[in-house]
């Protein structure tokens, strides 16, 4: 049962993008699909899975109980942006998005059941590769297209450190399971731990990565609130909380944690509140808020930062949701131009939830989880207290910009919102509400217990401080909402165009001198065996046309010179009937010797053809090719016995 939590959403994904439908059809498959897998991780709990490939190659698959607690987040997420996904995205392509997410979803499910690392890579490259498609989703449009490769390649610049730290356990223990990992010491396990570290940074969108999730807003809304609550961007962190007891003995990670969570938490709070677009807003915000995760990791509290996941990522999906009602009412993404309070009041109470939520306030549930956060960090010291009480202020200061900039007063509108859309984002507003009751004592240390978390002792100082950064950051985040001035910041302090002209540009002139190089290599071989084919064939048929063609008039000469009047009549008969046989046979001779080398030269030829559509020299391609390959590889041999 444990394997088929990613094998089902797969498996459906792809059934409905080849069935395709109306839009209520859709959001009934997607919806029953993302039910269904919710269904199976809740009865999947404890479960492990196992298949032997080889001595070397064992697959694993495990679900402790923070693994369950991801893995029943994931489809309950997925659930209400289908719906929504279902009404609002462009109905062109509709079958191919929500089929597409799904998979998604199964690839995320793979990387929380992994209980090695082969099996985590696996899912780790279906994730990367699903993010690149779903964000250029909209293929026809130049600026989808180009931000999914740029996402495409900083992600893979860091996804390096997970074949390094694969490489590492395995050159050391001989195996690739996590129980070995844990056995790590000296270099291998710093090799693993930070190469760990590095993929981690990358998916979760920390700094340096960060700009990535910028670039990823151009896709379709539901994609950005899929990626940014429960799927890519939370593998990141999942990760290194999944793994935190083998990695936390490598010499210095704890430290390395907090100082690349706490830097980016920082810096995505400044580069959140001075954002003029609602969609790169809450983009930032995802890496501040993940920072938080990350540094609370770091602390020695892996437990605090998979339910401050949990409670980001319903409050997070609800505001995109909300982001995109609100640019599909005024057709931009631009704060300054929203102020939708009184067009679309209910969608407002709904985004006002999550957007307190985000903002920590009280007794909202991303308060309870921010605070635990902050109890995490001052058992690491006061600096690191400090740190992340300035990153909750910027928090709540973005978030307050947020709502009060989209959804804040402004001009009457003629506007209503689709069924869909408000059923999407009611769901997600309405489970921030729902988890607030962990404020109350009996009901957080049932659900630690359940997920093994340990929860931190804090000081009644750090509480008040934390408040007081709260209040002075919606106080910051009101004045910021009546700003239209724009600062370097919203861009990252530059990092785009650094990445723009010192990797993406050269990894795409390298790539298209690869489809170059390949074009002449892969066509020289069917060319030239179309060459020496075409050679032999012209060879045999003339061959044929001065051997078979002069056997028949020869013998006829010869029995008529020895055979009198007598013969002369049978024999006449006999050259008849050989020099016809000789015609049929030098035909059929010249049809068959032409066959196989002509018909080997065709399709060696067509056979180049298709080699050269697979040979373009992009990177992904290739990925994408690999990863379904050794994905149905690994399916049929579970499932096929």
């Amino acid at each position: 049962m444990i394997w088929a939590l990613a094998y089902v959403p797969v498996l459906a994904g792809l059934a409905i993008w080849a069935i395709g439908g109306t839009r209520a059809r859709l959001a009934t498959l997607g919806a029953g699909a993302a039910a269904a897998t919710l269904g199976l991780a809740l009865f999947s709990g404890d479960r492990t899975g196992r298949f032997v490939w080889s001595e070397l190659l064992v697959l694993q698959a495990a679900l402790p109980p923070l693994a369950h607690a991801a893995a029943l987040l994931v489809p309950a997420i997925l659930l209400p942006i289908t719906l929504y996904a279902a009404s609002h995205e462009d109905g062109r392509g509709l079958p191919r998005l929500i089929g597409l997410m799904l998979v998604f979803t199964g690839g995320m499910e793979l990387v929380i059941v992994a209980a090695d690392l082969v099996t985590l890579l696996i899912g780790w490259e279906i994730v990367g590769a699903c993010s690149w498609a779903l964000i250029g989703h909209k293929w026809r449009s130049q600026a989808p297209g180009l931000s999914a490769s740029f996402a495409f390649v900083l992600t893979r610049a860091g996804d390096l450190g997970l074949f390094i730290a694969l490489m590492a356990t395995v050159t050391a223990t001989g195996s690739a399971s996590y129980g070995a990992l844990g056995t790590l010491d000296g270099w291998p396990l710093s090799l693993a731990a930070y190469g760990l570290l590095l993929a981690a940074v990358s998916k979760a969108g920390q700094v340096p990565f960060a700009p990535w999730l910028f670039r990823a807003m151009d896709g379709p809304t539901s994609v950005s609130a899929l990626l940014h609550s429960a799927t890519m961007v939370a593998a990141g962190a999942y990760i290194l909380a999944r793994l935190h007891p083998q990695l936390s003995a490598a010499p210095g990670f704890g430290p390395a944690a907090m100082v690349i969570g706490l830097a980016t938490a920082i810096l995505g709070g400044v580069v959140a509140l001075r954002q003029t677009h609602a969609k790169k807003l809450l983009a930032g915000s995802t890496s501040a808020q993940t920072g938080l995760m990350i540094a609370t990791i770091g602390a020695g509290y892996p437990g605090v930062a998979v339910l401050h996941l949990i409670v980001h990522a319903a409050s997070k999906g609800a505001l995109f949701c909300a982001a995109g009602v609100a640019h599909r009412v005024t057709d931009t993404f631009d704060l300054r131009r929203m102020g939708l309070a009184r067009a679309l009041p209910v969608t407002t109470a709904l985004t006002v939830i999550a957007a307190l939520s985000l903002a920590a306030v009280p007794p909202l549930s991303g308060g309870w989880s921010k605070e635990e956060v902050v109890k995490a960090l001052e058992h690491a010291g006061p600096i690191w207290a400090a740190a992340i009480i300035v990153a909750g202020g910027l928090s709540a200061a973005y978030a307050t910009r947020f709502a009060i900039a989209a959804f804040g007063p402004g001009e009457d509108r003629d506007s209503t919102v689709k069924r869909g859309e408000l059923a999407g984002l009611a769901l997600l507003s309405g489970a921030v509400l729902a988890l607030s009751a962990l404020w109350w004592p009996p009901v957080h240390d049932v659900v630690a217990a359940r997920i093994g978390a340990d929860l931190p002792e804090g000081s009644r100082l750090g509480l008040l401080a934390s408040l007081a950064a709260v209040a002075f950051g919606i106080l910051a985040g009101l004045r910021a909402a009546r700003s239209d001035t724009e600062a370097p910041a919203m861009e990252w302090l530059g990092l785009p165009a650094l990445y723009e002209h010192g990797l993406i540009r050269p990894f795409h002139a390298l790539a298209i001198m690869a489809a170059r190089a390949d074009d002449r290599v892969i066509d020289l071989i069917p060319r030239g065996a179309a060459t020496v084919a075409i050679f032999l064939a012209d060879g045999l048929s003339r061959a044929d046309d001065d051997t078979l063609d002069g056997l028949a008039p020869g013998a006829a000469g010869a029995a008529m010179s020895t055979g009198g009047q007598i013969w002369r009549g049978a024999v006449g008969t006999a050259v008849r009937a050989t020099s016809g046989l000789a015609a049929l046979g030098a035909g059929l001779g010249e049809r068959l010797s032409d066959l196989i080398p002509n018909g080997s030269g065709r399709i060696a030829g067509m056979a180049g053809a298709d080699l050269r559509r697979l040979q373009t020299g992009l990177a992904h391609h290739y990925y994408s090719i690999l990863v379904a390959g050794f994905a149905l590889a690994v399916g049929l041999l579970i499932f096929g016995g």
